[in-house]
C-alpha cells in the first residue's frame, strides 16, 4: 500500500532563506490527541526566522528540520481520543508546540488537537493563519501578563509587525492609549492609519521628551519591548512609578542589561513573556479564544496581511521577511486548498 504524501518545507542547516527546500514526504495517520490536517494558508513568524538561523528561544533539535507553527485548513483525520473536532471542519493552529515536534509548513500536517480552534464563519483561511500568533501575545501580554485597565497608556516598539498591529488593536478595543515607536517616518502614516494613537520616529524625534508630554511627564503604564538590548534601559526610564516593562522579543540580537540598578531601584516590574504562557495553559487559551473570537465576529480585530506568497515561493517569502520593509503579516498559500 501507497504511503500518502504531502509537500513539507525542510533545510538541512542553519543559515538564511537559501537553506530553505520543497521535498516530498510521506504523511501518516494521527496518533492519540492529533489530528491531521489538509492545510490551506500558514502565517510567517519572525520565530521561524530565527529557528531558521539557530537564534530563537530554543534549539534545531535535528536536521532535516521543518518549520512554522501557525496554519488554517481543514480537518482530514482525527486520532485516537480526539472527541471535539471531526472531519471537514475550518479550523485554525495556535502555536503551542516547538517547531521541532509539529512545523506547518507543508500542504498537510499532522498537530496536536489542543492546538486547534474552529474558525468563525466569515473567517477565511488566510486570516486565520495570520491571527493567533499576533492575538495572542497581544492579549497574553496586556491581559493576563500586563493587567492593563481603560485609560492606560502604553508604549511598543517593532510597532509595524503583526504583533506590534494586534497590540494596538487589541489595546485599543481594551481603552488602552497607544504610543508607537517606528524607527522611519515612512511607516507614521500606516500605524496611525491602523489604529495607533501616537507614533513617535525614533530617528528624528526625542523620544524621552515626546513621552512626557504625551503623559504629563509621569511615563506610561507600560512598555511592550519586542527588541531588548542595550536599549532596554532607556525604555525602562518611560515606565511610570509601579509600572511595566514587557520584554517579549530579542530582535536586537543584543545582551540586555538589567536596568534597575543603574536607574536607582526604582518601582518598576520588568518581565519576559512569551505567547506560550497563553497557548499552552488550557484555562488561558480557552480566554484567550473567546476574546479574540469575538473580536474576529465584531470586526474590531482583524489582522494586517502585508502580502502573500504560494508555499512553492518560501525562500522569497523569508527573503522579504528579512528585508523587514513590510507592514503587517507575511502568508504563505496552498493554491490547492483555497480554489
Amino acid at each position: 500500500m501507497t504511503s500518502e504524501q504531502a509537500t513539507v518545507v525542510r533545510f538541512h542547516e542553519l543559515g538564511g532563506p537559501e537553506v530553505l527546500r520543497l521535498r516530498r514526504e510521506p504523511i501518516g495517520v494521527p496518533g492519540p490527541g492529533e489530528v491531521r490536517l489538509r492545510v490551506d494558508a500558514i502565517g510567517i513568524n519572525r520565530a521561524e526566522a530565527l529557528f531558521r538561523g539557530g537564534h530563537y528561544i530554543e534549539p534545531v533539535r535535528r536536521f532535516p528540520a521543518g518549520l512554522g507553527a501557525e496554519a488554517a485548513g481543514e480537518i482530514e483525520l482525527t486520532g485516537p481520543d480526539v472527541s471535539n473536532l471531526r472531519p471537514g471542519e475550518a479550523v485554525s493552529v495556535v502555536p503551542a508546540f516547538s517547531q521541532n515536534d509539529y512545523p506547518v509548513y507543508a500542504d498537510r500536517a499532522i498537530v496536536p488537537a489542543a492546538a486547534v480552534v474552529r474558525r468563525p464563519d466569515g473567517v477565511d483561511a488566510i486570516t486565520g493563519s495570520a491571527t493567533w500568533m499576533a492575538f495572542l501575545t497581544a492579549y497574553g501580554a496586556l491581559v493576563e501578563g500586563g493587567g492593563v485597565r481603560p485609560g492606560d497608556t502604553v508604549l511598543l516598539n517593532a510597532a509595524s509587525s503583526s504583533v506590534g498591529l494586534a497590540l494596538i488593536q487589541v489595546a485599543r478595543h481594551l481603552g488602552v492609549r497607544t504610543i508607537a515607536l517606528t524607527r522611519t517616518a515612512a511607516k507614521k502614516p500606516a500605524l496611525l492609519d491602523h489604529g495607533a494613537d501616537e507614533v513617535i520616529v525614533t530617528s528624528t524625534e526625542n523620544v524621552p521628551t515626546r513621552v512626557a508630554a504625551l503623559t504629563n511627564a509621569r511615563g506610561v503604564r507600560m512598555v511592550l519591548d519586542a527588541v531588548a538590548g542595550p536599549g532596554i534601559t532607556d525604555l525602562a526610564r518611560l515606565v511610570a512609578p509601579e509600572g511595566t516593562l514587557l520584554v517579549y522579543g530579542a530582535l536586537s540580537g543584543e545582551p540586555t542589561p538589567y536596568p534597575g540598578v543603574e536607574l536607582g531601584l526604582p518601582a518598576l516590574t520588568i518581565r519576559s513573556y512569551t505567547m506560550h504562557e497563553t497557548s499552552r495553559d488550557p484555562l488561558r487559551l480557552a480566554r484567550a479564544e473567546a476574546f479574540v473570537t469575538a473580536g474576529l465576529r465584531t470586526g474590531a480585530f482583524r489582522p494586517v496581511i502585508a502580502g502573500t506568497f504560494p508555499l512553492e515561493e518560501v525562500v522569497a517569502a523569508h527573503t522579504r521577511l528579512d528585508a523587514n520593509a513590510h507592514i503587517g503579516k507575511l502568508v504563505l498559500t496552498v493554491q490547492s486548498g483555497l480554489r
